[in-house]
């Protein structure tokens, strides 16, 4: 009886850790999932983190619209040149690339959808570390140039 008993508890107990271990994994990939980004005139966006190779391929395809305080912040392991395409994405973006040191590299303005395959890359000059993708006309009208140096702070969960 002992040993039935036994056995049911430890079956219960592992049933309990099989359930609580992937929750708690998911919560903690899931939280902090935006971070405000802070731009040279002052202005925040609010940026929507892309860290794994899956966010970072989806981005934001299928969008139909972006607020112009909205943006999405590519996060990537180590500074390379990283090209961008538009495939399936509906709106045209501003397309930010930032070095180690978060300052503006290379800046492609009002990249249009793609209308079909082939779709052109986008590729900037110098090493990344970053991209951030905002509403077309973002980088202008907040007077975003070469070199400015932008503002954010990762959650910790994010490896740096």
């Amino acid at each position: 009886m002992k040993n039935r008993n036994l056995k049911t508890q430890i079956f219960s107990f592992l049933i309990i850790i099989m359930l609580v271990i992937p929750h708690l994994y998911c919560q903690s990939s899931r939280k902090d999932r935006f971070v405000k980004v802070f731009l040279p005139n002052g202005k925040a966006v609010t940026a929507e983190l892309a860290i794994t190779p899956r966010e970072r391929e989806k981005g934001l395809m299928y969008r139909e619209s972006l607020a112009p305080n909205q943006g999405m912040l590519f996060v990537f392991e180590e500074e390379d040149l990283y090209s961008f395409w538009m495939k399936n994405t509906l709106i045209p973006l501003d397309i930010i690339w930032l070095n180690s040191h978060r300052q503006i590299v290379h800046i492609e303005k009002n990249v249009p959808p793609c209308p079909g395959d082939p779709c052109p890359s986008y590729t900037p000059r110098y090493p990344a570390l970053y991209v951030l993708e905002l509403k077309a006309g973002q980088a202008e009208e907040n007077g975003l140039k070469l070199f400015d140096q932008l503002s954010f702070v990762l959650p910790d969960w994010v490896k740096k």
